[in-house]
């Protein structure tokens, strides 16, 4: 990967955070759109697909752009990111969210960083929404490294 965009995935999250791009396919009613949305502000930060992460259409599309613990695991072990404390997450970087306390569900893009990060994500389509605002059990931070 070229050096992360942070400030191309947040305008990409800007742009597309009520709608959806149509080069993509709209998962809202297969489980939820927010990974896949993450994955797309990574590719416009300049992720580049891989063998492991990629989406070329809904049939051809690697589980780690779309589903919640399995980009987690992809960023992690590709060592494209680290786990991270929520008040050391820069823009660009991601949050994850356990609701029951034991599986990780849902995706958000840190589009402001702080004590009280906001986010942009999918499946409840939002933009600059305070973390403070979701109920959840667990919060996880995945910063994205600069290679």
């Amino acid at each position: 990967m070229d050096k992360y965009n942070r400030a191309g995935a947040v305008e990409y999250a800007r742009t597309w955070a009520f709608k959806r791009n149509p080069r993509y396919a709209d998962f809202s009613k297969m489980g939820g759109d927010c990974t896949n949305f993450i994955s797309q502000c990574l590719v416009a930060g300049g992720f580049a697909m891989d063998k492991n992460w990629f989406y070329y259409t809904l049939t051809r599309r690697s589980p780690s752009f779309s589903g919640v613990s399995f980009l987690y695991d992809f960023l992690l072990n590709k060592r494209h990111a680290k786990s991270a404390k929520l008040q050391d997450l820069d823009i660009g970087d991601i949050i994850q969210l356990s609701f029951d306390g034991a599986n990780f569900t849902h995706s958000l893009l840190v589009v402001q960083s702080g004590d009280d990060p906001t986010i942009a994500t999918h499946s409840n389509d939002a933009f600059a929404r305070p973390l403070s605002t979701y109920t959840y059990k667990i919060a996880r931070g995945i910063n994205i490294v600069q290679r």
